[in-house]
């Protein structure tokens, strides 16, 4: 015998809600849902209005006062302007950048964070390292470039005891003075550290190379007279070279410098494979919109093209440089190739 129908299975459901008003309506569930859903929503994006609205973070992986800080320091303030939000430099010093690109690394692709290296970071220490702890190919979105910044050759003439002395005087002198031709470079396993050894089997000379902590370091023992010769920047060099202290004889780079028309490169005094010239440039963490990675470009190369960043590096012996991202992938590419081939002649083993 079935069980009888409940009366309250027989009324409406706006009856039955008020009868039983403890129970809760479909529709009203619903609303709740619908007010859970729509609190959801606008947390989402509050916080990706966040990534898109507030400071943009620029990592440097050098201290403050260096070359890279002052180019990342005139950018910020370029693409403050160009994009109308903050533009803050963090510098996360040592390891010769390796810590700041470990830190863009974990960052989140939202375009809060960025990353303004030079090459010896994403390209030679992956080449030196067992382990940096990044891959530049898989973990890297590259934006833009900044800068090209060449090397140079310099000697303490006073040293050398012949005020006109050039590279091949010098590798000369490095001969006829058995221990005495060591060359300072920045750092160990750095372009300069090889390029000594490429110079030195070039021009059958005894150089040795001496890594300091930067070029900075090299330039006043250059000045002296701890050292001989040293390879640094432009801007570590120049400023001493103009006193007459030291005397600046080569330039890397497929061709002479406009600020030093009179210096020759490596390839013109017979030395090659040292032509790779040491960029600057932008990357953000791998996965960044394609529509962000764009944005940034044009406000990046708007600001790299103008007199004014142009006049800023010039003074830092730094020449202006700017590119499409798919173009900073190749010449990330190029270096790599190009430095792979001076640390496998070197007989270097990665550690």
């Amino acid at each position: 015998m079935s069980s009888p129908i409940p009366d309250s299975a027989m009324l409406a459901p706006s009856q039955y809600l008020e009868r039983n008003p403890t129970v809760k309506s479909p529709i009203t569930s619903l609303r709740a849902l619908a007010r859970i859903v729509l609190s959801t929503s606008l947390v989402v994006a509050t916080a990706a209005s966040f990534a898109q609205d507030g400071p943009i973070k620029i990592l440097v992986g050098f201290p403050a006062g260096g070359s890279t800080d002052a180019i990342a320091r005139h950018l910020a303030l370029g693409m403050q302007q160009e994009l109308g939000r903050s533009v803050v430099v963090e510098n996360r010093p040592g390891a010769g950048g390796q810590i700041a690109a470990q830190a863009l690394k974990g960052a989140k692709p939202d375009g809060a964070t960025i990353f303004l290296s030079n090459s010896h970071t994403v390209s030679m220490i992956p080449l030196t390292l067992l382990k940096p702890g990044f891959d530049t190919s898989k973990d890297f979105a590259p934006i833009g470039l900044v800068a090209i910044n060449p090397d140079v050759f310099a000697i303490n003439t006073t040293v050398l005891g012949n005020a006109q002395a050039g590279l091949k005087d010098f590798a000369q002198w490095a001969k006829s003075n058995p221990g005495k031709g060591n060359v300072g470079v920045p750092a160990p396993a750095s372009a300069p550290d090889f390029a000594v050894g490429v110079v030195a089997k070039a021009l059958g000379a005894p150089l040795t190379s001496v890594p300091y902590r930067g070029d900075g370091p090299v330039a006043l023992d250059l000045v002296g007279g701890q050292i001989a010769g040293g390879i640094g920047s432009v801007g570590a060099m120049l400023q001493h070279a103009k006193t007459g202290k030291i005397r600046i004889v080569a330039v890397n780079g497929t061709a002479r410098l406009p600020l030093l028309p009179d210096v020759p490169t490596y390839a013109e005094l017979g030395i090659k494979g040292y032509e790779e010239v040491i960029f600057t440039a932008v990357f953000a963490p791998a996965g960044m919109p394609a529509n962000l990675v764009q944005s940034y470009n044009a406000a990046i190369s708007k600001v790299v093209k103008s007199a004014d960043f142009a006049e800023k590096l010039a003074g830092l012996g730094i020449t202006a440089a700017s590119s499409t991202p798919a173009e900073l992938a190749t010449r990330v590419q190029e270096t790599n190739h190009a430095w792979s081939a001076m640390v496998r002649n070197a007989g270097y083993q990665p550690q």
